[in-house]
């Protein structure tokens, strides 16, 4: 029972886990909602700010402006048709006061000369003083003056207004008028309508980060699953794709990812092929070398043994220095340390004596070969020795893959400012769907010929570094040609002439 209990405790613990993995805020989502929201909040705080400004700012700009409209009115009838004496304006302020009609929302006051109170519509006890500067501010600058702020005496907020009224025909100040509002449902209104603005901003942002969170998952969920891919690939899981159809840039990238991932997966079967290959190539005469070694130690006194033996050695020997130089070239190439020794030449000699290399052991094996040159020199600007490799590789592989055919065309010409060298067997061809792929390094194709499968990629990269090219046609049951395209210098002939060695 407590072996269960503590299974059941594990699962809920990895269950648990494993919840949290999924929903924890990923570093790109974390780093979107912060630096995206962050703008929004600060924009949204600037707009309810100044929004909340201007509407408090346009209520109490109107609420002066009509108290200030009505305390100038009310000031310049009282001073032109009121005030002929002060009994005139002490009874014509008691009739306004007693007949004003809006003293639910306002309260009139008419005060004397010296700032107290005569009358008031709210029925104020005459004879007090208002504890508000405007009544002082007026009396001093004999013109309009205003209160806003909370009243010493009430402790409300309220907006007051005082205006100056002068004794008919002359500037003797008799008395002032003063309107009086309480604040508190202008404010309360404004409170409303800043709640109504953060409201607004409130559902803006819910609604900017609820549209953010779909845009961060079509973003976050297919990042999480091309890293997952790219862990899979660096623990060695090569061709793993994603299945995932979007048209647009994510889309483009799991496309580039999933022919990444496939052609490493190609590429680590040419290089698992290639290692057996290159480990075959070098046993075969490492083998061959030990055994007749010991054949000839064995046979000292036999001398068609010992001749024999040491041949075959001398052979192998050169088989792997061979074998060991091109695995070089191919690392320097690779490394980018390859460097040609240029100089200007007639490449007439050079691709003769590559022919001529192999002529005798071509005529053993009952193959034909036709050689074609210009009567004129066909001058170009190389190395030599790489082009000569090039072109002993081309021929070598000619009559291996092309014995069956009997026959090799080897012919050089100047054609539109180039040197063009033509090998071409009569051989059993490339199939079609592997010839755009026999350039490429460690490439062996359906061929049981021996080699490491990087001859054709080296011959094709000191071609490219010569400004040349490296072609290959074929017609599988055919045979193959290969083009290989130089530069001409300055000088050269276009005649052609037929040799058959």
């Amino acid at each position: 029972m407590a072996k269960q209990a503590e299974q059941k405790q594990s699962k809920k613990r990895d269950w648990l886990l494993n919840w949290v993995s999924r929903h924890k805020v990923s570093g790109i989502k974390r780093r979107w909602l912060v630096n995206n929201l962050s703008i929004v909040v600060l924009l949204l705080a600037i707009l309810f700010i100044v929004a909340g400004a201007a509407i408090t700012g346009y209520y109490y700009d109107s609420l002066y402006t009509s108290l200030q409209s009505r305390a100038n009115t009310s000031a310049k009838s009282f001073t032109n048709y009121m005030s002929s004496s002060l009994n005139d304006f002490y009874r014509n302020a008691e009739q306004q006061t007693l007949e004003f009609t809006e003293k639910d929302k306002i309260e009139m006051q008419v005060l004397n000369s010296s700032g107290h109170i005569l009358y008031s519509s709210t029925g104020l006890v005459a004879g007090t003083v208002p504890a508000t500067t405007d009544v002082n501010q007026c009396i001093e600058t004999r013109d309009l003056a205003s209160f806003t702020g909370y009243d010493p005496l009430t402790e409300e907020r309220i907006m007051a207004v005082t205006a100056p009224v002068f004794q008919k025909g002359s500037d003797t100040l008799i008395g002032e008028v003063r309107y009086v509002t309480s604040l508190k449902l202008l404010d309360r209104q404004i409170a409303h309508i800043y709640l109504l603005l953060g409201g607004v901003a409130l559902a803006v942002l819910v609604l900017i980060f609820v549209t953010n969170q779909f845009f961060i998952h079509s973003i976050v969920n297919p990042a999480l699953k091309i890293n997952e891919l790219a862990h899979q690939i660096a623990k060695g899981q090569y061709g793993a794709r994603l299945d995932m159809d979007f048209n647009d840039e994510m889309g483009e990238l799991c496309n580039t990812l999933n022919n990444m991932s496939t052609e490493i997966a190609r590429m680590e079967k040419l290089k698992n092929d290639f290692i057996s290959s290159v480990s075959h190539e070098l046993r075969t005469p490492l083998t061959a070398i030990g055994g007749w070694a010991e054949t000839v130690e064995n046979n000292l006194d036999d001398p068609n043994t010992v001749e024999t033996g040491l041949a075959i050695i001398r052979k192998e020997t050169t088989r792997l220095s061979q074998m060991v130089e091109e695995l070089l070239d191919f690392s320097r190439l690779e490394s980018g340390r390859m460097k040609l020794r240029t100089d200007v030449f007639d490449l007439r000699g050079d691709v003769y004596d590559a022919l001529f290399t192999y002529h005798e052991m071509l005529r053993q094996e009952g193959m034909e070969t036709l050689y074609s040159e210009p009567l004129t020199p066909v001058y170009i600007n190389g190395d030599r020795d790489r082009l000569r490799q090039v072109f002993l590789n081309i021929i070598d592989n000619a009559a291996k893959y092309g014995q069956s055919g009997g026959k090799i065309d080897l012919s050089l010409a100047e054609e539109e400012g180039q040197a063009v060298v033509r090998i071409r067997d009569y051989g059993q061809g490339i199939p079609a769907e592997e010839l755009p792929l026999v350039k490429e390094k460690f490439f062996k194709g359906s061929s049981r010929q021996r080699g490491a499968g990087i001859g054709l990629a080296v011959c094709d990269e000191i071609v490219a570094l010569h400004g040349g090219s490296l072609d290959i046609e074929s017609t599988y049951g055919e045979g193959t040609t290969v083009i290989i395209r130089l530069p001409l210098s300055p000088t050269g002939g276009n005649n052609e002439t037929a040799t058959e060695l």
